[in-house]
């Protein structure tokens, strides 16, 4: 007995066609007319556009920071995640210092086992770099299928590694068949900035950005652009927010280096003029990088419809205003930085992308889901709508319309960015393997059925 969505209009990254949609088991077998078979369960979809699950590239669930961690956790943070239309999300297993990578990897397992709505990967975030370190990196693409690494040229004294490291881990990444996705901020200058600023009484959320200016990326992306090319491996900027960094992917690419670049929804739409709130609610956006001035957004949104931005992200990293946000209210560093956004992605690009005209629709799929699945070794498991690809799919409805409202959220966390954006368009129906988990845009299914996502190792020239 299979399912037959009938009626509806199929988008992926290179084509928009009517036709239905059949589904057996896991996977998707059969695309066309009048192919439901005997048994079959028929759904009417007329008028909603079918896409392939949304694909979040960058999002931190369970994360600790300090004294507490991101407020959702894989249970809640996924439930959102695929109410919103995304069925598939790569997390950040982080190795702290003194673990090995498979200690680090273990620790996410386990936070994430038997809690995920939706199917999940991991990137393994590198804290801690030496030679043994480096033999783990082939150890984990080979035997756990984790192909990409992150690491922090950001958050001094904690995170954050020096240019030898960087370049030797782009040098084993680039041997094993591994892609490295780095944090792109200048972190000894931003270590200065904020000491200074905190030095002359300056301790709000306002001064925030004005300690990580957009020059500390640019500088930060341009260098690890120049030590990827060195290595002669392929790099992916992860929350690329301003100009000044864009123009350094954009030269690289030219040049026909390895260079891939993500951006979010919060750099797309906020702007720095928030952390100027009432009061601390500035906090809600102490985001890393931080909102930069309104002028980038368009030259953004030019590199979604260029092509010289690869991926739309989230960087969920979820705080509550109370309680965790509020612990910096006396001194700006100490507000943790994060925001969410899993659960809005789909619809806030839809909207402000789509239907504005800064992007098409076959745009809208490849940046939402089926670049990151070429990079990130899923596809075409994962990421488009074709016979043998995982029954992964989303029926949007484009005749919904809503206002965002942080009480009518399913993610962990007392406030949204985008409180008051207007969205057109609803994940009415979402499929994930098959197995429909979301009807009528409510959760249908209790119990979490994700799985995780063993990924190929990164083959060269995956997008474009």
């Amino acid at each position: 007995m299979g399912i037959v969505l009938n009626g509806g209009t199929i988008v992926t990254a290179a084509d928009q066609y009517q036709a239905d949609v059949r589904i057996e088991g896991e996977r998707i077998v059969a695309i066309g007319c009048d192919i439901k078979q005997p048994g079959d369960q028929a759904i009417d979809v007329d008028g909603c556009f079918l896409f392939p699950g949304g694909i979040d590239p960058h999002t931190h669930f369970d994360l600790p920071m300090g004294d507490f961690s991101t407020s959702d956790d894989f249970f809640s943070g996924t439930k959102a995640a695929i109410l919103g239309g995304t069925t598939t999300i790569l997390d950040f297993a982080t190795q702290f210092k003194g673990e090995t990578l498979k200690e680090g990897l273990a620790n996410w397992h386990i936070k994430a086992n038997g809690k995920s709505y939706v199917d999940y990967g991991f990137h393994m975030a590198i804290t801690d770099w030496n030679e043994a370190i480096a033999n783990e990196m082939k150890v984990l693409i080979e035997e756990d299928g984790v192909s990409s690494f992150k690491l922090y040229m950001a958050y001094k004294n904690s995170l954050q590694v020096d240019d030898q490291a960087l370049l030797q881990a782009l040098r084993q990444a680039g041997e094993s068949g591994g892609l490295v996705c780095v944090h792109c901020e200048n972190g000894d200058i931003v270590y200065d900035l904020v000491h200074e600023h905190l030095k002359q009484g300056k301790t709000t959320p306002k001064y925030h950005p004005l300690s990580r200016p957009p020059e500390v990326e640019e500088e930060a992306t341009q260098r690890a652009i120049t030590l990827a090319q060195i290595a002669g491996a392929p790099l992916y900027v992860v929350h690329l927010s301003c100009s000044g960094a864009l123009q350094a992917v954009t030269n690289a690419k030219l040049k026909g280096l390895e260079i891939y670049a993500e951006t979010c929804p919060q750099y797309l739409l906020l702007n720095d003029s928030y952390y100027n709130a009432e009061g601390f609610n500035g906090a809600k956006y102490v985001i890393s990088p931080p909102l930069r001035p309104i002028q980038h957004q368009e030259i953004l949104w030019s590199g979604l419809n260029t092509g010289v931005l690869d991926v739309v992200a989230t960087d969920h990293c979820a705080f509550n205003y109370k309680g965790q946000k509020d612990k910096g209210i006396n001194d700006f560093s100490k507000i943790p930085n994060g925001a969410a956004g899993v659960e809005t992605r789909l619809g806030l690009i839809y909207t402000h992308g789509v239907l504005s005209g800064k992007l098409t629709i076959n745009d809208f799929v490849a940046l939402t889901s089926t670049n990151a699945a070429k990079l990130f070794g899923l596809f075409p498991r994962k990421g488009t709508i074709a016979p043998g690809s995982d029954a992964d799919i989303v029926v949007w409805d484009p005749r919904q319309s809503t206002v965002i409202k942080a009480e009518e959220l399913h993610q962990q966390v007392d406030y949204t960015p985008y409180e008051g954006f207007k969205r057109s368009g609803q994940a009415i129906h979402v499929f994930l393997r098959g197995k429909q988990v979301v009807q009528d845009g409510q959760l249908k299914e209790d119990k979490p059925a994700g799985i995780y996502l063993s990924r190929k190792p990164f083959l060269k020239r995956k997008v474009g």
